[in-house]
């Protein structure tokens, strides 16, 4: 054999002398690949093929000696404490209702509940006012039920929130309607026996201050307008300016607020004695308990003679969801702009689908 033939042969021996080995290395680096594929759970079938694949492992931690005590054990790394979140801000009746905090804030341009919408289907008066009416009825023996229904509704919007950029002043606009329904007297063919309306402008300014325990809260400059749309002898009107004062201590709300009549001439004058029944302001309470709201509303002449008033307490309570049931009880002068020299008792029951002040 040639010394080419020698070499030759060497080297085909040498050659199948490694192929053997690494063909079994082969078919088990494939195995190995399958049996991780196979495996259910990710983070298990991860681990599988890296270390198929020769990556680096993390080092477990080192065992402590058996004999090693528990204060000798390194400690790990405190972490540090997640902050608790936050809890809402629980938000007051006056706040909610004129929008006092940051959080209670809306903007502009939205319908909100200004004084308390109701419908009662049952109210009785002790003392119907008859006497506006009488030239109105063409029988003598005709007059008012003692038994009527009354309904009222009434928002706000706000126009303007921070205005000329004071964060504290916004600018409000409401207005209410009252009817009084004869709903149950067919013989006068069941006719609304009064209605009024009453729009009105306020500029509130957010305050707080302490005074005898309360918050202040806000004050309120406004100009109102009350009419009942009628003419001639039926026609009863009225425009004030007032100042309210907002205050609280708890679940209690105090409104005060003092009003002055705007002249009118002796002409356009329909009722130039109402200051005489109505006075010059009001007061209004509003306390809070669960879900139930009780309001009282005092109004006072302040005359030693000739002194007249008027008292009203309402009450709200849940029924359903979002329907409130609803007690009205009225006692004085001035249940309605046609009754205000008139004095009647009267309490009514029905439902409300939200509160006001």
């Amino acid at each position: 054999m040639s010394e080419f033939g020698r070499n030759a042969f060497a080297a085909i021996r040498l050659a199948l002398l490694f192929a053997g080995p690494l063909a079994e290395a082969q078919a088990a680096s494939i195995a190995d690949w399958e049996g991780c594929s196979s495996i259910p759970a990710d983070v298990d079938r991860l681990a599988c093929y890296d270390r198929v694949s020769g990556r680096a492992q993390p080092e477990a931690a080192p065992a402590p000696p058996a004999g090693a005590r528990a204060d000798m054990q390194p400690e790990m790394p405190p972490m540090a404490a997640q902050p608790e979140p936050a809890e809402p801000k629980l938000l007051s009746t006056l706040s909610r209702h004129w929008e006092l905090d940051d959080e209670a804030k809306q903007g502009a341009f939205l319908f909100r509940p200004h004084r308390p919408n109701y419908f009662l289907p049952i109210k009785y008066s002790n003392s119907p006012n008859n006497t506006p009416f009488q030239d109105t009825f063409v029988q003598p023996d005709l007059g008012l039920d003692n038994l009527e229904a009354e309904l009222q509704l009434s928002f706000k919007i706000k126009g303007m929130e921070g205005v000329f950029g004071h964060d504290n002043l916004d600018l409000w606009f409401g207005y209410t309607i009252t009817s009084f329904w004869q709903a149950y007297n067919d013989t006068i063919s069941s006719p609304f026996r009064e209605t009024n309306y009453e729009p009105e402008a306020m500029r509130a300014y957010r305050t707080n201050y302490e005074i005898a325990g309360f918050r202040g809260r806000f004050v309120n400059l406004g100009m109102l307008h009350q009419s009942n749309g009628r003419s001639e002898n039926l026609s009863r009107s009225w425009n004030r300016v007032y100042a309210q004062f907002g205050f609280e201590r708890d679940n209690l709300a105090l409104l005060i607020r003092p009003w002055y009549r705007v002249p009118e001439s002796d002409e356009d004058d329909d009722n130039p004695d109402i200051e005489d029944y109505l006075g010059h302001g009001d007061l209004q309470v509003v306390y809070r308990k669960g879900r139930n709201a009780y309001s009282l509303m005092l109004r006072n002449n302040f005359k030693r003679s000739d002194n007249r008033g008027a008292v009203k307490l309402n009450w709200s309570f849940p029924l359903y969801g979002r329907l409130k049931g609803y007690v009205q009880y009225f006692n004085g002068y001035g249940e309605s702009l046609i009754d205000y020299n008139h004095s009647q008792q009267s309490i009514g029951l029905g439902v409300s689908l939200t509160e006001g002040m």
